[in-house]
């Protein structure tokens, strides 16, 4: 049997943008990507915080060290500039790899700049 976990998160990023006119997906700081092991067009889950609202869109990348996040597309509605999101990946895993698993968190100041990317992970 397989089971979905939790693979990473970028926890408590702050959108900078939403482009409404360009193709869907959440354009993500390429640094936030690489620390967060996120593909570019990986599945991932959003999670807002400000606004309760979640759902699901692909990472693509956005310039390194710039800090963005930017919905774009129909996911631009779900969100405002400033808004708190969460953004998750998941994968698939057998049993005894769930249960040695431990995911990938990064945490992120005001400006969306990494601060760790451990100290959430012990708590798992």
């Amino acid at each position: 049997m397989q089971r979905i976990m939790l693979k990473s998160k970028i926890h408590r990023a702050r959108v900078t943008e939403a482009c409404i006119d360009y193709e869907g997906s959440i354009s993500i700081d390429s640094r936030l990507l690489e620390a967060a092991d996120i593909l570019v067009h990986e599945q991932v889950d959003i999670y807002n915080i400000s606004n309760g609202e979640r759902f699901t869109t692909y990472a693509i990348k956005g310039e390194p060290g710039s800090g963005v996040i930017c919905l774009n597309g129909a996911a631009a509605r779900k969100v405002a500039v400033n808004d708190l999101i969460i953004i998750c990946s998941y994968s698939a895993m057998e049993e005894a790899e769930c249960r040695k698993h431990v995911p990938r968190v990064v945490l992120v100041d005001e400006k969306n700049r990494m601060v760790d990317t451990t100290r959430a992970a012990a708590n798992f």
